[in-house]
């Protein structure tokens, strides 16, 4: 498929979907969210086993939504966005195998929220990230109150969202919110091995890992243990379970599915 703000290729079990809007900074408007979910339904049926997430040009990964866009919606239009941006928020953090976000620029208000909504996040050193909606005099709507707070303590979440702070790479490092900072010329190389890695594993098992982490967040811990029981002895009996074992008993590499 062909899309105008977003572009799609799958090789080898990987999948970069890249928003093209460079010259808006990749900022999202309506058209761009549903192209980015209709992308994400590409990669699963493509079977993809790693999402990797970034934007066009050298200055941003997301800038956010597009404020000239949005900012006459009336109650009713503003509530549509937010369950559509909420929605492809969802297609993110379910979709059946680990997703990564290649900050490679500012990555503010829906843009901080599509990267937090991934599995992983590498930044580059140019990155910047936020959630800065308060000093539009909005709060963030696409899941940002929420997902912040699975990644640092409450009273840094709070921070955040209430001062609107602009946070460099190694500041989101420090604080959590990014695993990786490298150099911006080596983003692209080092999410490929990363994304190389990962989609050598075993499929099931890595999903059902992904599954098990989300519902700790979703469900709190008791049920995050339910889930968590039900997808591990799930897993037995699987062709990537019994070569995974047999190839550690036998002191080989396995060949996984």
């Amino acid at each position: 498929m062909s899309w105008n703000t977003v572009t799609l290729d799958v090789t080898d079990g990987i999948a970069r979907l890249t928003v093209d809007r460079p010259d808006a900074l990749n900022a999202m408007n309506s058209e761009t969210l549903d192209e980015i979910g209709d992308a994400i339904a590409e990669a699963e049926d493509e079977a993809a086993r790693v999402l990797v997430l970034t934007g066009a040009g050298e200055d941003a990964f997301i800038a956010g939504a597009d404020i000239d866009y949005m900012k006459e919606f009336s109650t009713p239009e503003a509530l549509a966005y937010a369950e559509r941006g909420q929605a492809v928020v969802r297609d993110l953090i379910e979709f059946p195998g680990v997703t990564i976000a290649a900050i490679n620029g500012y990555a503010f208000g829906g843009g901080c929220e599509f990267a937090l909504a991934c599995d992983l996040r590498v930044a580059s050193e140019r990155a910047a990230v936020g959630q800065t909606e308060i000093d539009l005099g909005i709060i963030p709507g696409w899941g940002g109150t929420q997902l912040l707070q699975r990644l640092v303590p409450d009273e840094t979440a709070r921070r955040l969202i209430f001062f609107g702070d602009r946070l460099d790479a190694q500041d989101a490092y420090e604080r959590g919110l990014v695993g990786d900072v490298v150099a911006h010329d080596d983003l692209y190389d080092h999410v490929d091995e990363m994304a190389s890695e990962l989609a050598a594993k075993p499929r099931h098992a890595l999903y059902a890992a992904k599954e098990a982490l989300n519902a700790y967040h979703e469900t709190g811990g008791e049920g995050g243990l339910t889930v968590e029981r039900r997808a591990w002895s799930g897993l037995f009996g699987t062709h990537d379970q019994r070569e995974g074992m047999d190839a550690f008993v036998e002191k080989r590499d396995p060949e996984f599915e």
